[in-house]
């Protein structure tokens, strides 16, 4: 069992979906199959926006949204709140960008008002794009998006707001419109329940007019041919991904039949709050705690634990080599030693609860500071969800 913060457990329908040989990439069913995927990415993120798919992770996919939309004389502001909205601004740095950092911590999402303050001194407009993460999987925080959102609008700021929710879209309920986000950043590796190679980019009026006054574009990424809807070939400026692309149709009718979106979201509320039931639970002096102390600030894709003196690395190792359950590394303050578990994309209270478990029986093997049982308080918070 798998339960890092991504890539996520592929189910077995979006697996067989794969399994296909090669067919004709210029008309026929692969071309329906991918336009149907564009008809249904906006629904995802909650946008009228037009999506944009790069064959790569992630990573591909910031570096399509900041160079087809940034001119290299003015700056980005990057809220840190966590290592990934960082290392964009690094990315952006790397292709000419100039990148200034709003200083945050591993523990809590970024402040509103400390962004509203930077731009409202901001008087010259140098600033022209905002770059944020929805959730860090480096820390477990969920940024407040909409408060983001009425910060910039209160300063009357004309930057680009870009949010990258590749770590928990699916998971964490966005809305891309509603919220005001220019452009959404994700990946198919993670909520999406698809695996690693397919980036996406949404991008709203905003963004799409700022192509035109661009000046770090990139040929492989850019939005001018991917826009011709007569060569469906350039959607992906060459050959498509044509197995991920039969996957990812897959998952999405997987997503549907779960009853939407939003059926989605509350599936995985409950497993989030599963998790930290049982973290509070086995929370003791030198023991597990959470990373993120505000329950309302946590991902409901991922939980990062502060493991207190518990040797993580002997934990994972355990866990993995005794009992087949891999968690995820930790990212951060060496100071603080941590875990991560993944609970996002294909997972249910069975798969949710065997990790809890299978973790819980490795802290009693090690002989771990715990309070008690977090399997016990885990089932019980899946039961009141059951019980409506």
């Amino acid at each position: 069992m798998v339960a890092i913060p991504g890539p996520s457990i592929i189910p077995d329908r979006v697996l067989a979906a794969m399994q296909r040989p090669m067919p004709n990439i210029y008309e026929g069913a692969l071309v329906d199959v991918s336009d149907s995927i564009f008809a249904d990415l906006p629904a995802i993120a909650r946008t009228s926006g037009t999506p944009f798919i790069v064959i790569g992770n992630g990573h591909a996919a910031w570096q399509m949204a900041i160079s087809n939309t940034l001119q290299l004389d003015k700056k980005v502001l990057v809220l840190e709140s966590g290592r990934f909205a960082i290392t964009w601004g690094e990315m952006a740095e790397i292709s000419g960008f100039e990148v200034e950092i709003l200083p945050g911590t591993d523990h809590d999402p970024v402040d509103p008002s400390a962004l509203h303050d930077r731009l409202a001194a901001d008087t010259n407009h140098e600033i022209q794009a905002i770059l944020v993460v929805l959730t860090d999987t480096a820390t477990g925080v969920r940024n407040d998006i909409p408060a983001l959102r009425a910060a910039i609008d209160a300063a009357d700021h004309p930057a680009l707001f870009m949010v990258d929710a590749i770590a928990s879209l699916g998971c964490d309920v966005f809305e891309m419109d509603a919220w005001g986000v220019d452009v959404t950043v994700a990946a198919s590796q993670k909520g999406l329940m698809t695996p690693p190679g397919i980036g996406i980019v949404w991008a709203n009026d905003r963004a799409q007019a700022a192509h035109a006054t661009a000046d770090a574009r990139v040929g492989y990424v850019d939005w001018a041919s991917r826009r011709n809807v007569e060569a469906h070939y350039q959607y992906y400026a060459g050959t498509p991904p044509i197995s991920l692309l039969y996957a990812m149709r897959e998952a999405l009718d997987m997503i549907a039949e779960e009853g939407g979106i939003e059926a989605v979201w509350a599936r995985h509320e409950t497993l989030a709050k599963a998790v930290w039931a049982a973290v509070d639970a086995w929370s003791a002096p030198d023991g597990l705690s959470m990373n993120i102390a505000d329950p309302a600030r946590r991902s409901h894709a991922t939980s990062t634990i502060l493991a207190g003196s518990i040797d993580t690395d002997e934990l994972r190792l355990r866990t993995e080599r005794d009992a087949g359950l891999t968690l995820g590394l930790g990212i951060g303050d060496p100071e603080h030693p941590r875990f991560r578990i993944g609970h996002m994309g294909h997972l249910n209270p069975p798969m949710l609860l065997g990790t809890l478990g299978t973790l819980e029986a490795t802290l009693v093997a090690m002989g771990a500071p715990m309070g008690g049982s977090g399997v016990a308080a885990a089932a019980a918070e899946i039961g009141r969800a059951l019980a409506g």
